[in-house]
């Protein structure tokens, strides 16, 4: 499942209601948190500092094999980058989340241009429901 945002900042909370939707279908309750916690930084990272000003950016989930993937492309080729914010920073603390909270991450180029930040969660498999599984 796909869906295209406007990099506004109104589209953080849209991304996030999204994932919970398409969570909500596919049955998917463990890790639900974690999981709207992840997309909700990823896109804010999109809307705060994607440099192609215009551009939307999208949130594609999909599952196999008990492993739920959530992906944000955008245009931009500017990788986000893990910060070690000082303790009074108000910023800086997405990608520390993400961290945590995902069994991984990365950022993969995305043709012609652009990329894709990815997270990834195990969770079982799931029969019965409408699901990637």
């Amino acid at each position: 499942m796909t869906r295209e945002f406007p990099r506004e900042a109104v589209a953080v909370p849209q991304a996030r209601s999204f994932v919970r939707e398409v969570l909500d279908t596919w049955g998917v309750t463990e890790r639900f948190d974690d999981m709207l916690t992840c997309v909700s930084e990823l896109a804010a990272n999109v809307v705060r500092h994607d440099e192609t000003h215009g551009h939307s950016f999208h949130v594609a989930l999909s599952g196999r094999d008990g492993l739920l993937r959530i992906e944000v492309l955008d245009a931009s080729r500017r990788h986000p980058v893990v910060k070690s914010p000082s303790a009074d920073s108000t910023t800086g603390r997405g990608l520390l989340l993400v961290n945590e909270l995902a069994d991984g991450w990365g950022v993969e180029p995305r043709d012609p241009r652009g990329k894709v930040v990815w997270t990834e969660f195990k969770i079982a498999a799931r029969q019965g429901v409408t699901s990637p599984w």
